[in-house]
């Protein structure tokens, strides 16, 4: 599925309607490049779980945890060097959990993705104007074909 959106929060809107239906032990790949809005689409999953804590990126902590409807793991993945460093702190018990995992930059580490996972890439749209991007989810694995039905 495919969706463009032209402001920040058109991007936590689409966040927030995905994170509204997920499910324990949903795993989310977040991609795209730098300030494409990863962080602002994980926002919105929040609000979508109900978690009312400031979301921010972890890139220096590797993982964040916040409570809501679901328990979310939020990992930043972008200055792993080696996938070992994520089996370090745990990487599978994070994952096969009854939390909600965000993995932002999950190409950096494809090798640890589960086959079952919902991919978001966000890429931008230049010739449209700044502020516009192409969302598009895809999801792999029958338990999540609810993800289908998610409208902006």
């Amino acid at each position: 599925m495919e969706f463009i959106v032209n402001n920040e929060n058109m991007t936590m809107k689409l966040g927030e309607k995905l994170g509204s239906v997920l499910n324990p032990g949903d795993i989310v790949c977040l991609d795209g490049d730098l300030g494409t809005g990863k962080t602002h689409f994980t926002k919105g999953v929040a609000k979508g779980l109900l978690i009312e804590d400031y979301i921010t990126s972890p890139t220096f902590n590797i993982v964040n945890e916040y409570n809501g409807r679901l328990k979310l793991y939020h990992f930043d993945v972008y200055r792993v060097n080696d996938p070992d460093e994520i089996y370090a702190i745990g990487f599978d018990e994070y994952i096969f959990s009854n939390a909600v995992s965000i993995i932002e930059w999950s190409t950096y580490i494809e090798e640890l993705i589960p086959k079952e996972h919902i991919s978001v890439v966000i890429e931008k749209l230049p010739e449209k104007g700044d502020n516009y991007r192409k969302i598009v989810l895809n999801y792999y694995g029958d338990r999540y074909n609810y993800v289908k039905g998610i409208k902006l």
